[in-house]
């Protein structure tokens, strides 16, 4: 069984894919790549076997996935590729507009979070198709991706929040944006064949930690940055889905129920049952 199997379009995936695109590890599957937002509808709606998965997607689909061990997309603290930018602080953005990016569920979550349950704030959340354009003309904004990334280049500095920074001050927990998640359909049919795809992931990962030079320099070609720029982006970046991951996971997970974006906190953080067992 060959599985469907999603990959994030941004550059902070290449540290999990890099040895896939080069050819150094053959993945065991089809990869399409999208943003965050497209490829949770696609999981959940059955297009996708396996996939990286907002963490928000995948705590309101829990029952209909399988959360797979090893691998998240997450900051000790600072992220650098989530932010917000406001020319007002956000402890007095209460019944502002900010124009929201529709490309990340779990950014636009972790925004409501911090502003609702940190500041006490309720801000009037709008969708934009161009949410650069609108922190461009004043409005408050939610940047996730490179889009993120260019705006640190283009606004003050005293006028882009960093998401992680800002979760990580408030609660002392790691941030993880994007799980590894299977349809559990999937599991029951083929779990040799999630095996397989996460084993190649965790091979292709620890490929990447030992030739980061290789993965900057595709880093450069899909997105060209100033120099060193990557070497500290990947620096702040944690790929591993380790028991500080989990136990942020797991904050999120709560602070999504208290502001009722999810109905319950997930009952298996993680679910891991042998999926990596060699």
């Amino acid at each position: 069984m060959s599985l469907r199997c999603g990959r994030i379009i941004y550059t902070n995936d290449l540290p999990v894919y890099a040895a896939f695109d080069r050819g150094v590890i053959e993945y065991p599957g089809t990869l399409h790549a999208d943003v965050p937002a497209k490829l949770n509808a696609m999981l959940v709606g059955g297009e996708l076997d396996l996939s990286p998965i907002s963490a928000f997607a995948w705590a309101k689909h829990a029952d209909e996935l399988v959360l797979l061990p090893d691998l998240c997309i997450g900051a000790r603290d600072e992220v650098v590729s989530v932010v917000l930018v406001s020319q007002t602080p956000p402890a007095l953005l209460d019944g502002a507009r900010i124009a929201l990016t529709g490309e990340s569920a779990s950014g636009r979550n972790l925004l409501r979070v911090v502003l609702e349950r940190r500041y006490g704030v309720l801000p009037k959340y709008e969708e934009s198709a161009d949410p650069l354009a609108a922190a461009h003309a004043g409005d408050a904004a939610l940047l996730i991706g490179d889009s993120a990334i260019d705006a640190l280049e283009r606004f003050p500095r005293e006028h882009v929040y960093d998401l992680g920074t800002l979760w990580h001050e408030w609660t002392g927990a790691q941030t993880v944006f994007a799980v590894w998640a299977a349809r559990r359909d999937a599991y029951e049919r083929d779990a040799e064949a999630i095996r397989e795809c996460m084993h190649a992931l965790t091979d292709a990962y620890t490929w990447s930690r030992s030739h980061m030079d290789a993965v900057i320099a595709d880093a450069q070609r899909a997105h060209a940055r100033r120099a060193g720029f990557y070497e500290t982006y990947y620096g702040k970046l944690n790929f591993t889905f380790h028991s500080a991951a989990q136990r942020g996971l797991a904050t999120y997970c709560r602070e999504l129920a208290a502001i009722g974006a999810i109905d319950r906190v997930p009952s298996s953080l993680p679910e891991v049952i042998g999926v990596v067992s060699r």
